[in-house]
């Protein structure tokens, strides 16, 4: 079997959908003999903030010694980043022979008409369990899926559990008010275990408090067991605050990615990183955590291309991650003439994003399509009346365009979705992903 084959196969599940529940995925990992029984690992929830999240986290257990397994989605550059150990992707030979190994066991499973159709992510989920336990990893970082009640990643006792954001997205599965979403952000909890969470609406806290309660699950809360303070940064790009536990005062640390909201997922980080100390019996010190946190890089969040002109690739996808990209351009980015691209997989509420993004001054709109099953279609974008928007059929010969009329003065923005700003950024930077920043 090749890579190509292996990877065909993996997304030919794409048409079982998405499908909560956890009867197929522990069926699986039953006939693997249970792999996600056999690691210690962080569960990690949210609207948005994930991944920056498990990235900062990760470095900082590298920093001291661990071998560090990271399960994320969606990928940016190649497949192979979702499963990784110590940042590095699972080679295409290792993904090959897992293939091999599940394809009898997921027709097995589709022999029965109770398990049938196992998902895509519930393989890639049973695949990363199976690579990180034969791996022998200290600890395993698992980004949910959707959700947390019935995510196929919801069958593991993490050590410490955490829920980055809570905002309205997949609304049709997960609920259609911030406290259904909670309730269900909230499932990743277990008894007696504790959980911290990031930048929280109080409605949405107040959910997680009392289901940490009836669980008696330590809560480490955000402006209450760790706190943050923005300071003024001295460079273009990056930021620095002061962070502050029980344990530390931290002023003055550093982290590239750019965004009030990093600041937001280093410091969970950080929190994560000093609750977890005991298990693995090291001592958390300012020197790792200054270190840890300072060149982390996550492509596709606020991410700077080149600078002449300046092209950033921003993954917002949903209404709270746009409304973070918004404030971000106004804080950042005033004096910039700024040319945004937009693109966005069905159903996210596009109109309601884009009415955010038009609250950005001195910007030209425009709205293109992809080549992906759901993208929005240039004819079923929302007119807006109010909004003036140009449409870019082709959005390889529009981004190239704008970038050879850009000027110092103009920032070219593009964003709407993960899965269109991964294919921009292979398009842009070619095979060698090098960046000219």
């Amino acid at each position: 079997m090749t890579y190509t084959e292996a990877l065909r196969w993996i997304h030919s599940r794409l048409a079982f959908g998405s499908r909560p529940g956890l009867d197929r995925i522990e069926a699986l990992l039953d006939l693997l003999d249970n792999p996600q029984n056999k690691i210690k690992t962080i569960h990690v929830a949210g609207t948005n903030g994930k991944g920056s999240t498990v990235s900062f986290l990760r470095s900082l257990l590298e920093g001291e010694g661990l071998k560090v397994g990271t399960f994320t989605s969606p990928y940016i550059t190649v497949f192979n980043e979702r499963i990784a150990l110590n940042n590095q992707p699972i080679s295409n030979q290792e993904l090959v022979a897992l293939v091999e190994r599940f394809q009898p066991l997921v027709a097995s499973l589709d022999a029965q008409p109770a398990l049938a159709g196992v998902t895509e992510f519930e393989i890639i989920t049973a695949m990363m369990f199976t690579y990180f336990a034969e791996a022998q990893v200290d600890v395993g970082i698992i980004e949910v899926g959707l959700g947390g009640t019935l995510d196929c990643t919801n069958v593991i006792t993490p050590l410490i559990a955490s829920i980055t954001t809570i905002g309205l997205d997949h609304m049709a599965i997960l609920g259609n008010t911030l406290e259904e979403i909670a309730a269900q952000k909230a499932g990743i909890i277990k008894a007696y275990r504790p959980v911290v969470t990031g930048n929280l609406p109080e409605v949405a806290l107040k959910v997680i408090r009392e289901v940490s309660a009836k669980l008696k699950s330590p809560l480490i809360e955000l402006g209450q067991g760790y706190q943050f303070k923005l300071e003024e940064k001295q460079g273009a790009f990056g930021e620095v605050f002061t962070f502050t536990n029980q344990q530390f005062t931290l002023p003055h640390l550093e982290i590239s990615l750019n965004g009030q909201h990093q600041i937001e997922n280093a410091s969970l980080a950080i929190e994560l990183y000093c609750q977890v100390a005991p298990d693995f019996e090291y001592i958390a010190t300012e020197a790792t955590i200054r270190a840890g946190i300072q060149f982390v890089a996550w492509p596709g969040r606020m991410e700077v291309l080149q600078t002449a002109p300046l092209v950033i690739l921003d993954g917002a996808h949903n209404e709270p991650a746009i409304k973070v990209l918004v404030n971000n351009l106004q804080q950042e980015y005033q004096g910039k003439a700024i040319k945004t691209v937009f693109a966005a997989i069905q159903p996210k509420e596009v109109g309601s994003m884009l009415n955010l993004l038009g609250e950005v001054e001195n910007q030209e709109l425009f709205l293109t399509t992809f080549d992906y099953p759901k993208a929005y279609q240039l004819k079923e974008y929302p007119l807006l009346s109010h909004l003036p928007v140009t449409h870019l059929p082709d959005w390889q010969v529009g981004i190239e365009q704008l970038i050879k009329a850009g000027t110092s003065a103009d920032l070219i923005l593009i964003t709407g979705s993960l899965y269109f700003i991964s294919q921009v950024r292979t398009h842009i930077l070619g095979g060698s992903n090098e960046k000219t920043v």
